[in-house]
């Protein structure tokens, strides 16, 4: 049987300080679905790409989809997106990213422009979500 059938139940720890600090998990697996939380492109603490929503959006991405790939899935599952960005000036940049990454898998995706992130730095969050059906064995009775 692979990692992925026998993976139906589980949460995904990216090591960040605010998953312990406030009590959730990078991403969860609930039999075939993968939920990842928000991301931003905070890197070992640090907002990376200040003043650029393209690089964030891509860092944010790159960050989530480590967590889908984790939990035995892929790029090409993600079924759902959905990307928070501050500035309405900054949603073709965050489209841009996303187009460049998903344009080929085409999710479901939402965009929503949001009044602030917990860092002024950040200006984009994303969340994505994969679905896999679990690959049952070939026994029969």
């Amino acid at each position: 049987m692979s990692e992925r059938s026998e993976r139906t139940e589980g949460r995904i720890s990216s090591g960040g300080p605010w998953e312990d600090r406030y009590g959730y998990a990078r991403a969860v697996v609930a039999g075939p679905h993968v939920l990842v939380s928000g991301c931003t492109a905070t890197v070992g603490g640090e907002v990376r790409h200040v003043g650029d929503a393209y690089q964030q959006t891509l860092t944010a991405f790159s960050i989530a989809l480590d967590a889908v790939e984790k939990a035995g899935t892929s790029r090409a599952d993600v079924v759902r997106t959905r990307m928070y960005v501050v500035n309405a000036d900054d949603f073709d940049a965050a489209g841009k990213a996303h187009g460049e990454i998903f344009g080929d898998v085409r999710p479901a995706c939402t965009s929503v422009q949001v009044a602030g992130l917990v860092d002024a730095r950040m200006l984009v969050e994303v969340e994505v979500e994969a679905y896999r059906p679990v690959e049952r064995g070939n026994d029969e009775g």
